[in-house]
């Protein structure tokens, strides 16, 4: 099997991985370098559990290849977390938008891609930055509400 050192900066902090050429940036990221907060949930790229900010963009960590994320910037839900709760964190927390959890992290960093181009979305654009994203528990309205009290339209 075909391994590759990649080099890229997770949370701020760089690093260096030698991985095999079909090992995913979910797996990199969850077996590898044992941040598990990223959810593997359908692995198709359907569910949105999986999502992570790659080079300012939302995506579906399951459907990229450990080797196209070479020399790219990774952010993952530990990263959100600096010091504090993220205030999206806060949000959640606060509106009841965090039932199981399970969708959690996918939410908040789909939210955060879309705040940290557009910090004030309306309520359409908060939909279509969440289409990707599923909650098996239905808290939609919380989830979407908990985005737009962090936004002034």
């Amino acid at each position: 099997m075909y391994k590759k050192l990649i080099k890229l900066q997770v949370n701020s902090e760089k690093m260096e991985c030698t991985v095999r050429n079909n090992i995913t940036l979910l797996d990199l990221l969850r077996d590898v370098l044992d941040l598990t907060g990223t959810k593997k949930g359908c692995d198709t790229g359907e569910c949105g559990a999986c999502t992570v900010i790659l080079d300012g963009k939302a995506v579906n960590a399951c459907l990229i290849l450990a080797v196209d994320a070479d020399g790219s910037e990774v952010q993952t839900i530990e990263g959100v977390r600096k010091m504090s709760l993220h205030p999206l964190q806060i949000s959640f927390i606060e509106r009841g938008a965090i039932q199981c959890g399970f969708c959690t992290p996918g939410m908040i960093m789909s939210a955060k891609a879309l705040l940290d181009r557009n910090p004030n979305p309306t309520s359409e654009e908060i939909k279509t930055a969440l289409a990707g994203n599923l909650c098996r528990c239905g808290a939609y309205n919380k989830i979407l509400y908990s985005i737009k009290c962090l936004t002034s339209k």
